[in-house]
This record gives structure tokens, C-alpha cells and sequence, in this order.
């Protein structure tokens, strides 16, 4: 239990951050790592800008011929290890925005959805697809969460 902003009940100099659990806008804020981006304007652009790139990243993976292999080669042991290799990264990096969202920053926020939703545009979306014909149209979208 924390008391008085410190773990001795009051005694000690321990400066806590208040973990906020609903929706708040500010730069003064913890995502993902300890201190990090802290109190600093540029760190919190850096931050956002992160998130989103993150974003943008898992909905690549999540649309990526990386993940769909060759029909070809659906056997190969290698291509299946090629193939769980790039799906765990794609769910590692969905959890990380999760937790980057988790922040309850609504900056935060907003930057994890602008990344899934210009990921999903650019690489997801049948208006910039490449015609090629290996992908049928009909099927529903792959999903960016792991979750």
C-alpha cells in the first residue's frame, strides 16, 4: 500500500507518479517504459510518433505476404518457422500498443489509431492493393490485435 507519495508511509523522499485509470490529455505521462517519455515536450512528440509507427508496423505484418507464405511451399518446416517467426513479432508489437494505450494518455491514443487506420489504408484497404490477383477479394480483413 502507498502512503503520503512514498513506500515507508510518509518517512522517505520517493517522488510517485499517479497512475491515471480514465482518459487524460497532457505530456506529463509514462508509456511503456519507466520515466519515459517524462515531462519533456520533444519526448512526448517522439512518444506519439512511436506509437504510431508501432501501429503502422503491426497492421503491415498483419497484411503482409509474410505471413500468408506461398501456397507452393505451405509444407516447408522452414517457411512454417518463417511464417510463426513473423506472426509472433506482429503480436508482440500489437501488445506493445495495447500497453501504449493502456496509459490512458489520449495522445497515446490517437496515435495508435491514426497508425492502425493509415496501415490499414496502405496496406490492408482493396484501394491500394496491387491487383494481382493472389488475394481473394472477398475475404474479410486481418486483424492488426492480437487480442
Amino acid at each position: 500500500m502507498m502512503n503520503n507519495g512514498s513506500m515507508n508511509g510518509g518517512g522517505g523522499h520517493h517522488k510517485m507518479m499517479m497512475m491515471h485509470m480514465t482518459f487524460f490529455w497532457g505530456k506529463n505521462t509514462e508509456v511503456l517504459f519507466s520515466g519515459w517519455p517524462g515531462t519533456s515536450s520533444g519526448m512526448y512528440a517522439l512518444c506519439l510518433i512511436f506509437v504510431f509507427f508501432l501501429a503502422v508496423v503491426t497492421e503491415w505484418l498483419a497484411h503482409s505476404s509474410l505471413l500468408r507464405g506461398t501456397t507452393g511451399d505451405s509444407a516447408n518446416p522452414v517457411s512454417g518457422l518463417g511464417q510463426t517467426a513473423v506472426y509472433t513479432l506482429r503480436t508482440g508489437l500489437a501488445y506493445l500498443v495495447m500497453l501504449a494505450v493502456m496509459s490512458f494518455n489520449a495522445g497515446v491514443f490517437l496515435a495508435a489509431l491514426a497508425g492502425h487506420a493509415i496501415g490499414f489504408m496502405l496496406f490492408g484497404s482493396r484501394t491500394f492493393r496491387n491487383p494481382s490477383g493472389d488475394q481473394k477479394t472477398n475475404d474479410p480483413p486481418a486483424s492488426g490485435c492480437a487480442c
